[in-house]
């Protein structure tokens, strides 16, 4: 692994920001041992994790451990959701075909991955309509 400034490499990957959707804040979360060991490289490593707004409205139920979601979510940079974040994702969803009523929150991450300092990686459940929306911008992982 070599390190240069402002990204790292993994293997062949290199990252500056890693996104994680509400699958992956999920999986941070309830500390899910193969998640946990790639979260532990990426920060080690330096890369910083961002997590959109709406992530965090995604993953909340009854069950959500309050107190694991505030230490995930200390290591994390919560990005906002503006109308001008909210706008730019209503075109991606126009420039893709997808309706709002369904892709809501996937727009607002895809485009808050967008504006991340690349490389980014986006760690989700959802590789389909994620890659529709960040087009080749964005590295997909699929969970």
């Amino acid at each position: 692994m070599t390190e240069s400034v402002g990204t790292v490499s993994v293997g062949t990957v290199s990252v500056g920001t890693v996104v994680l959707d509400s699958q992956g804040l999920s999986a941070w979360i309830t500390q899910d041992r193969r998640m946990w060991a790639r979260f532990a490289l990426y920060h080690s490593l330096g890369a910083q994790m961002v997590v959109c707004a709406n992530t965090i409205v995604e993953v909340g139920h009854d069950r959500l451990n309050e107190a694991k979601l505030k230490w995930a979510l200390s290591r994390a940079r919560v990005e906002p959701v503006t109308e001008a974040s909210a706008k730019a994702a209503t075109r991606l969803l126009k420039a893709t075909g997808l309706h709002g009523h369904k892709y809501a929150i996937d727009a607002t991450v895809a485009e808050m991955a967008l504006r991340q300092p690349g490389p980014v990686i986006l760690l989700t459940s959802d590789v389909d309509d994620m890659t529709k929306l960040c087009g080749g911008r964005v590295r997909i992982i699929g969970l």
